[in-house]
């Protein structure tokens, strides 16, 4: 068969369907290490891991949006208008106290990271016949769901998504176990159904599988298996966010003839590459330096005035970017089309 790339074999593999591999692997050859440099490194795994990949890629969408003057002028009314109605459901949220506020956007957050799990996978199946399509549905949801189930079913973990006490919890072992053996029949389900569909048609839809089994390991190592903050963050950000960046500059730049890019083709090739990783590090160390001396404080030391009066306009209103994130991504490739490479 031929597979169903979104840009070539090598670009995908290395940067879309590798990071959950990789940092899988890290994590398993260097787990004493990481335990060193989760205490003495804290402000460059912050550096790395928060600013320069999750919160870079959040900016990424401006590529396919504001950046892009015809899909502008197409959605102008969504994108103006989304960013401000997140603020204002910012401030309401906010109202009801930072927890409900905190609370409220870690579901929403969740909801975005399998979403996009799920996404990947659907365009890695487009070219698959749909009447089979729920097979794949059920495998990745319960790559994601489960992993979540367990957080808020188990005993207090030692990390969190945004702050503590975000989510709702009930700490229920038995019904941990039972979910457990459901997780484990599906998973077994799906190892034997492709290895006899890939036995009978000769066929193995290579990248479809591996957004699959990387999702798999990513959020069970990340959430089920290890109970620490770093590996956590290694491989909840990593895993989501280079696959998003390099989606946005794979498709929507790189893959673009220069007439349709306008002033983005200067994006275009190794430099332009490096020009475009620049403008997402620097927008993101911007909002989140807004954060640290706004709102956090943990970072830079002593930096910081007393802005807690304010909470209720400064959180909401650096949250926008996010939360517009999140939102706008399931209108942005809602029946996306993609050409095969």
């Amino acid at each position: 068969m031929q597979q169903p790339w979104i840009h070539k074999p090598k670009t995908d593999s290395l940067f879309i369907l590798s990071p959950s591999f990789l940092v899988v692997a890290i994590v398993f050859l260097f787990q004493n290490q990481l335990h060193q440099i989760e205490d003495k490194y804290s402000f460059y795994t912050w550096l790395f891991l928060i600013v320069f990949i999750d919160v870079a890629h959040v900016y990424a969408t401006l590529f396919k949006t504001y950046f892009v003057a015809d899909e502008f002028q197409k959605r102008k009314k969504l994108l103006i208008g989304l960013p401000i109605l997140c603020f204002l459901i910012g401030m309401f949220l906010f109202s009801f106290g930072s927890g409900v506020f905190w609370s409220v956007l870690a579901y929403i957050a969740v909801f975005h990271f399998i979403r996009q799990q799920y996404g990947f996978m659907r365009l890695y199946a487009r070219n698959e016949p749909k009447k089979w399509a729920w097979i794949d549905n059920l495998v990745i949801y319960t790559a994601t769901i489960y992993p979540m189930l367990y957080w808020f079913l188990s005993a207090p973990r030692k990390f969190n998504w945004f702050v503590e006490n975000e989510f709702f919890r009930f700490q229920n072992p038995f019904l941990i176990t039972i979910l457990s053996w459901i997780y484990g029949f599906i998973l077994v389900f799906y190892v034997l159904r492709t290895s006899y569909l890939a036995l009978k048609n000769n066929c193995f839809n290579i990248p479809k599988n591996a957004i699959i089994v990387g999702t798999i390991l990513s959020w069970y190592f990340g959430i089920v298996y290890f109970n620490n903050d770093l590996i956590f963050t290694l491989l909840n950000v990593v895993s989501h966010g280079i696959p998003y960046i390099a989606l946005i500059y794979l498709k929507e730049i790189d893959k673009k003839p220069v007439s349709d890019l306008n002033w983005l083709h200067y994006f275009k090739h190794f430099k332009g590459l490096l020009l475009f990783l620049a403008i997402l590090i620097f927008i993101a160390f911007s909002e989140e330096y807004l954060w640290e001396i706004l709102v956090w404080n943990e970072q830079f030391s002593g930096t910081a005035k007393d802005f807690s009066n304010w909470y209720f306009l400064v959180v909401p209103l650096l949250t926008v970017p996010q939360f517009t994130h999140y939102l706008l991504d399931g209108f942005i490739w809602k029946n996306n089309k993609f050409e095969l490479s």
